[in-house]
């Protein structure tokens, strides 16, 4: 069972997440909070698995509880979930720790799927959400327009691969939507993170976004 913390700034909101989370089997809400200090609060007493997280709130927002939680030791993965399909809002969020992005029109299917990735140790970015973020970055120059970039490029399969792991893929389900081994998807993996000199997957993706890799 994967245990969520529901951080909501509305009640209405907050219920019906809990509704569509209580109806899969293998979910369970066991906290809630309605702003950045009552959810920093509830998330040490509840210690859960996956904390779905809104990002405008009273009290500091979702941008203070990813970063108070960056000092915690076994921090849960938070998965922002809001209204805004905003660049700076979903680079921000990145940035102080978030490891999934979704916007709150999403299906209860995807928001089901995207907490167990999260729980499992991976991210999700959702994929039509990098595409606004793109269109969204595109007046400002990249690193390598601004010649001060020395990382080597990736290729064109590496791209396909970190595109996929913004959406939340797995090893073995990039290499089966490629058509790939998943020890070759490792291989891949393992080159994504070396020439964009990242330690991990999130970091990966996040700098795949500022650059307007994929």
């Amino acid at each position: 069972m994967i245990r969520v913390c529901v951080v909501e700034n509305e009640a209405l909101v907050r219920e019906g997440l809990r509704r569509v989370l209580d109806l899969d089997p293998e979910l369970t809400v066991v906290s809630e909070a309605c702003d950045a200090e009552q959810a920093l609060t509830t998330l040490r007493r509840s210690r859960p698995d996956v904390v779905l997280l809104d990002m405008r709130m009273p009290r500091g927002g979702g941008l203070r509880v990813l970063e108070e939680l960056q000092r915690m030791e076994d921090a849960p993965p938070c998965l922002v979930l809001t209204t805004f399909d905003d660049a700076e809002a979903l680079l921000g969020a990145a940035r102080a720790g978030a490891k999934g992005y979704l916007l709150k029109d999403v299906t209860p299917e995807e928001l089901g799927k995207a907490i167990r990735c999260l729980a499992q140790g991976g991210t999700w970015f959702k994929p039509s959400l990098t595409e606004g973020l793109l269109s969204n970055l595109g007046a400002r120059p990249t690193h390598e327009q601004r010649g001060d970039g020395h990382e080597e490029p990736l290729t064109h399969r590496e791209r396909e691969v970190v595109r996929m792991m913004a959406g939340g893929y797995s090893n073995r389900e990039i290499g089966s939507a490629l058509g790939v081994a998943e020890r070759t998807v490792k291989n891949h993996v393992s080159s994504i993170l070396a020439k964009l000199g990242v330690r991990d997957r999130t970091r990966a993706v996040l700098k795949a976004l500022e650059k307007r890799l994929f």
